[in-house]
């Protein structure tokens, strides 16, 4: 019996101890699992929970469309495809023959209307000239008119005086006859000279009137500011700046793309000739979800990655906004939810960041690149 129940002893000292080891294993990956989510805690409070971030960024920038501003035929294109560009670079040009005769027709209707308010202002002078001399003729009608009353009244006490003496004798018939004649006679000139001083005065007045519509055009001005020449030049600087728009080029600096103009190509005002990227001033819009928005502020500090160059290369730069809708609700078919759909989809507000110049120059990027952002919540 004693021999029996040895080999049971043992058997239940060697299971005994694997439980042992057992205990202790989970023991320690206890304490281990603990420590771990000690640490994690700790770097939650201390650090994780003081940024947020996503990998659903992308590169934007504000690219600047290149049109024609008037219609004209295709001359040359300088430019091509992925082109880096400076602004003010020449990159196409229109066929200029059509503006340059509207300068030139510009120029003489500019030159028509100098002449022309040149003559206007020789003919006021001339009709105050006419003044002059009409004032002249009513002096020398007045002074007819004072000559015919004179000699009116003369032959008027001529008339009556023989016509007291007829019935005595002592005048003839015929000296009666004569001074009735020469009475008949004073009378008409006087009234022609009471016409001709009318007459005079009519045609001074007619001058005046005349030498009053001229200077009607010409007061206040000069042969610089006279309401013609301005127009025309105005129409000659509209003239010469259509000249000077042939020449199209680069309004910033950037990376041409998008190019679809062709030599021989007539185009329209509006007409879209190619796209300018501008490499130094792109930006990043970032897609966080909406819960963690809640302590985002405007500038705040954000750091950047990009799968173009790895997680070597980091750009900084700050939040300057935060779009007016989620993405999903400017979608070119935004999503609409049944009656009885009850799944919670999280929504994604873009977040705009700007970026370094100095960076993007040393590192550049292109619209649309994937980025991861980081943004850093301790600063308000």
């Amino acid at each position: 019996m004693a021999d029996a129940a040895l080999p049971n002893q043992a058997a239940a000292g060697e299971g005994a101890k694997p439980n042992g080891r057992r205990k202790k294993l989970l023991g320690i990956i206890a304490v281990l699992v603990l420590i771990a989510a000690v640490i994690f805690g700790a770097y939650y409070l201390l650090v994780s929970r003081h940024y947020v971030s996503t990998d659903n960024a992308y590169v934007g920038a504000d690219t600047a469309s290149v049109t024609p501003m008037i219609a004209a035929q295709v001359a040359s294109v300088a430019v091509a495809d992925t082109q880096t560009v400076r602004k003010g670079t020449v990159l196409v040009r229109l066929d200029d023959s059509d503006a340059r005769i509207a300068v030139a027709q510009a120029e003489a209707d500019l030159a028509r209307a100098q002449r022309q308010y040149g003559q206007t202002s020789a003919t006021s002078t001339a009709l105050a000239a006419q003044v002059e001399a009409r004032d002249a003729d009513i002096a020398r009608a007045r002074a007819q008119l004072v000559a015919a009353q004179a000699d009116y009244e003369r032959a008027r006490l001529d008339l009556e005086r023989r016509q007291r003496l007829a019935p005595n004798g002592a005048v003839s018939g015929e000296e009666l006859s004569s001074a009735t004649n020469a009475f008949a006679t004073a009378r008409a000139n006087l009234e022609l000279a009471r016409a001709g001083v009318a007459q005079a005065s009519s045609t001074r007045g007619q001058a005046t009137g005349q030498l009053a519509a001229n200077n009607a055009l010409i007061r206040g001005t000069t042969a610089a500011t006279a309401p013609e020449v301005l127009a025309a030049q105005a129409k000659l600087a509209q003239a010469k700046l259509d000249l000077e728009r042939t020449v199209i080029r680069a309004p910033i600096d950037g990376v041409i793309t998008r190019r679809n103009v062709q030599v021989g190509q007539r185009v329209a005002p509006g007409t879209a000739l190619m796209l300018i990227v501008p490499l130094n001033q792109l930006y990043v819009d970032a897609n966080f979800k909406e819960g963690q928005l809640d302590r985002v502020k405007v500038g705040q500090p954000v750091t950047l990655t990009s799968d173009l160059y790895g997680g070597d290369i980091e750009y900084h730069g700050r939040v300057i906004g935060f779009s007016g809708g989620t993405g999903s609700s400017f979608a070119l078919i935004p999503a609409q939810n049944a009656t009885g759909n009850w799944i919670k989809v999280v929504q994604r507000l873009p977040v705009r960041v700007a970026l370094d110049p100095k960076e993007l120059q040393a590192h550049p990027l292109r619209v649309g690149l994937s980025m991861d952002a980081e943004i850093d919540l301790r600063s308000h």
